[in-house]
């Protein structure tokens, strides 16, 4: 391992050299370094969902495909049409005192990007980023997660094969090499976990006063209301909560339903996740948990939620936990209290608490008491109702009448908010997160700014007078 930190080191000061030398990259040169990118992800599609299904031991290669593969394709397609625009930056309005002097706004490279991806969508979550940081003129290392070995050993690959080396870098390891990385004095880190680690990241960052983007979790609350079809809305939440046997950051952790409806949303959740999977055993479609040790943690949440009293109901027609191959079938909870273990942590499983309400706002307070939530998902006709819950409460994005699908939208910003997240990334906001926003003021060869300077008189105290006023 202290090789693979001493190279990764080297690497680093190498392209911290060449920002140190010339750190301009012209349009024509992101442009291909895009192209490569998504040549070299695209000439490895099969290769990756092989990857991923021996990483996850049972990965379904469409789920790849649709959360791995279409979103890092959309969002490079997406900078390289939309890059030129952007890089003419911004006009500013000038103060009239100073006219016809101009304002703008110019975008440049911040220099060299640490990227440290996870292990739930790996290819998405590294290369999503990493295409942000190249279409800004950044130089990037990427170090993706250790849980999933041998996607990341691809990964290396991939990028090597399109990419300089004094471009960017994957290098693969665990703890010891994010902590080395990180506390080294890089221009930005972008860091896609859970809020624990990211605490710790942020806390090395704070070193060299390295800017960071947070992309982290938390609980993500579905709420229903009343006059919602319900049978809708277990379907739609469902979807968003089974995706990748739960293993999303912005999967529903937990749905607050009308205390009356509760047996009935249990019924039609049943009958949709029915729908989904037929069955899960042996089912391609439905993806394992991603290593023994997150296997035992769901398994510990449910056991410990029971042993305190709360109702556990296993959607397997047989009511077993799981199939093997740590496929952990999908399980509602229902009856928790604060003092179970399930109720605090993020649960990134196929694990659904549901909560009864008695009124709409008791479901925004419940909200409000807890940490901002990475994504909120309300479920309601009623426009007005429904700008009135989004403005109760404080989430990193939120989708009405439907879940997760705010991911995959490349004009919208996607982060988190306090223990969720800090910054965003996806597009536009992607680029001028990884840019400097540098203000630059430029002075017309006559102007009127003399004013301000002395010897100062009486007309410089008529003019102060007239633009105060």
């Amino acid at each position: 391992m202290q090789d693979v930190i001493n190279s990764a080191t080297a690497s680093f000061e190498k392209m911290r050299d060449l920002v140190r030398l010339d750190n301009t990259t012209s349009y024509e040169d992101r442009i291909k370094y895009l192209k490569a990118l998504r040549k070299a992800v695209m000439d490895n599609i099969g290769a990756l969902q092989q990857a991923l299904d021996e990483d996850f031991d049972g990965r379904s290669p469409h789920e790849t495909q649709v959360a791995d593969i279409m979103p890092t394709i959309t969002t490079i397609d997406y900078s390289i049409k939309n890059l030129r625009k952007w890089l003419k930056g911004e006009k500013k309005p000038t103060e009239i005192q100073f006219l016809p002097a101009k304002n703008r706004i110019e975008f440049h490279p911040k220099g060299v990007i640490l990227i440290i991806s996870p292990w739930n969508y790996p290819v998405s979550l590294s290369l999503l980023p990493m295409a942000s940081a190249i279409a800004a003129g950044n130089r990037v290392i990427l170090k993706p997660s250790e849980c999933t070995p041998k996607t990341s050993e691809l990964m290396v690959q991939i990028v090597k094969s399109a990419l300089p080396a004094d471009r960017a870098m994957v290098f693969t390891g665990g703890p010891e090499l994010s902590a080395k990385l990180t506390s080294l004095d890089f221009d930005h880190i972008v860091f896609t976990g859970s809020t624990r680690v990211g605490r710790m990241v942020m806390q090395s960052a704070a070193n060299n006063l390295t800017p960071v983007t947070l992309e982290l979790g938390g609980k993500s609350p579905a709420i229903v209301h009343e006059e919602y079809d319900l049978e809708l809305a277990a379907s739609r939440i469902a979807r968003g909560k089974l995706f990748n046997a739960g293993q999303t950051c912005i999967a529903p952790d937990y749905v607050m339903i009308p205390a009356n409806k509760t047996d009935e949303f249990v019924t039609f959740f049943k009958k949709a996740a029915r729908r989904l999977y037929p069955q899960f055993a042996g089912n391609g479609d439905y993806s394992s948990i991603v290593s023994q040790s997150q296997f035992v943690r769901l398994n510990a949440l449910l056991d410990d939620a029971q042993k305190k009293g709360a109702k556990i109901i296993s959607l397997d027609e047989k009511n077993q936990r799981s199939s093997g191959n740590r496929k952990l079938h999908p399980h509602l909870v229902l009856d928790i209290s604060n003092d179970m273990k399930i109720s605090e942590e993020e649960i990134f499983g196929p694990i659904l608490i549901v909560i009864p309400y008695d009124d709409i706002d008791e479901a925004s307070a419940y909200i409000n008491q807890r940490p901002h939530p990475l994504s909120l998902y309300y479920f309601d006709d009623n426009s007005e109702r429904v700008q009135e819950f989004l403005s109760k409460t404080i989430s990193g994005g939120a989708v009405v009448n439907d879940t997760i699908l705010q991911f995959v939208q490349e004009a919208l910003p996607f982060g988190g908010v306090g223990n969720s997240g800090m910054g965003v990334c996806h597009g536009y906001e992607g680029f001028r997160e990884l840019s400097h926003a540098k203000s630059v003021f430029y002075q017309s060869k006559i102007n009127g700014g003399f004013i301000i300077y002395p010897p100062y008189g009486r007309l410089f105290e008529r003019i102060m007078e007239f633009l105060v006023r």
